[in-house]
């Protein structure tokens, strides 16, 4: 049966952007891909008032659909706790540990994008529809703005790769905070590392001003290995990625690692990097298909490494904000080394497991859902503009941690960032 609505209902609206909404959600770029599911269908969208997804995948989503609540969103976290069994018979009684209980609050915005749709002598000299392309045109921008916003927060920056194909400005814009939501916060210090040529990685760094990267220290096969180590070392790593459906969760956890296409491209010279693409499909094969480990992606020791198509990148000069020490949130910034000159980056890695970003969405009072759209004509009804909107707002999961010594170090629960150097392409800057 096809679905159907009369011209003029008043549902018109909601079935459009319910129907916009499901197209964000089932968006197929990589970032679309690493939430769990939210309740199928435009019903049981409506329907569903408050709902927070599942913590085992990086980003966390909360839906509030509710009325007059403000334009915060709230989420729920149980913080580690340390904890030992009593044996044989002594008491128990009145010993028990409480739990950590954890709420944070970010803020929603609406992002509104318009679309000109021309006027009547437009519409009669051309042959194309635009009304019949706008609405794709609209979700597009729509969709690559919210990939943008999230590949933004989990790296804890922009970077300053420029294209027409981005979005959102970089960060000296003075419309970049505002586009982003929510404060873009630097990693913590606990989560933000470098690659090394002589060990795989190492801690962020800084030398006289300048982040302590070589022209050498590129992403390779030692790099991830050290990764490896590292998460494995780590009080309190990022939590493991658990896909539904996957046998192999428990046994073999899983993190993913998204990597710029310079940082891939790199890492694809590897001589084995063929049969580490056949390990993603191996994966995938017990893990009903997901569409994670499905394209460019490969599996190497735990480590499942994927492309993105927006580098978060720093060139020779420019500004990278890092936190100062491990008990607070202040940052501090150092520069790229001028040595790199025109030949040489450094793109940012990010490690992601489970509960690394919130991603919350409000409702419009146009619609009743996060997704929008409306169409006006002005100048006596010649002229005509569609407008395509979301409600929404993004943060990092960072909490003040206690380590097992007694001293909470501020924590970016599921991501981490591994800054690498690449190669430019002659003539890119």
């Amino acid at each position: 049966m096809n679905s159907h609505v009369p011209a003029g209902s008043d549902k018109g609206q909601f079935v459009q952007s319910a129907g916009m909404f499901a197209l964000a959600e089932n968006r197929g770029s990589r970032l679309g891909q690493m939430s769990g599911p939210l309740p199928k269908g435009e019903g049981k969208v409506a329907e569903m008032i408050r709902k927070q997804s599942s913590s085992d995948f990086p980003i966390v989503k909360c839906m509030d659909l509710s009325r007059g609540t403000g334009d915060e969103v709230e989420f729920h976290f149980v913080q580690p706790t340390k904890m030992r069994p009593t044996m044989g018979s002594r008491m128990v009684e009145g010993k028990g540990k409480g739990l950590a209980y954890e709420k944070a609050r970010i803020r929603v915005d609406q992002a509104r994008i318009p679309v000109k749709l021309g006027d009547t002598m437009t519409n009669i000299r051309s042959a194309v529809d635009f009304t019949r392309l706008a609405r794709p045109v609209g979700q597009s921008h729509a969709n690559a703005y919210l990939d943008q916003s999230i590949l933004t927060h989990i790296g804890g920056a922009r970077g300053f790769h420029d294209n027409i194909e981005w979005r959102l400005p970089t960060e000296d814009d003075p419309d970049f905070a505002e586009m982003l939501v929510n404060p873009v916060k630097a990693p913590t210090k606990n989560r933000h590392y470098l690659a090394d040529g002589t060990n795989g990685v190492k801690a962020f760094s800084v030398s006289a001003g300048e982040v302590a990267l070589a022209t050498t220290d590129d992403l390779n096969m030692t790099v991830v290995d050290a990764i490896r180590t590292l998460i494995e070392s780590l009080p309190l790593p990022p939590p493991a990625v658990k896909i539904p459906g996957d046998v192999a969760a428990e046994d073999e956890p899983l993190r993913a690692l998204i990597l710029s296409p310079a940082q891939y491209h790199a890492f694809a010279q590897d001589d084995a990097f063929r049969k580490f693409q056949v390990a993603a499909l191996n994966r995938a094969a017990n893990a009903k298909r997901h569409p994670l480990f499905l394209g460019e992606a490969a599996l190497w020791n735990g480590i499942l490494l994927l492309k993105q198509p927006k580098p978060i990148r720093f060139y020779a000069g420019n500004t990278i904000r890092y936190a100062a020490n491990y008990t607070t949130e202040n940052e501090n910034t150092c520069v790229v080394p001028a040595s790199f000159g025109t030949t040489h980056a450094v793109d940012r890695a990010v490690l992601l497991g489970g509960q690394s970003l919130m991603q919350a969405f409000a409702a419009s009072g146009l619609s009743g859902m996060p997704f929008f759209w409306n169409e006006e004509t002005f100048d006596h009804k010649d002229k005509r503009e569609l407008m395509i909107g979301v409600i929404q707002g993004l943060q990092k999961v960072r909490f003040a941690v206690d380590q097992g010594e007694g001293t909470k170090h501020w924590t970016d629960i599921g991501a981490m960032a591994i800054d690498t150097v690449v190669k430019l392409i002659p003539g890119e800057r």
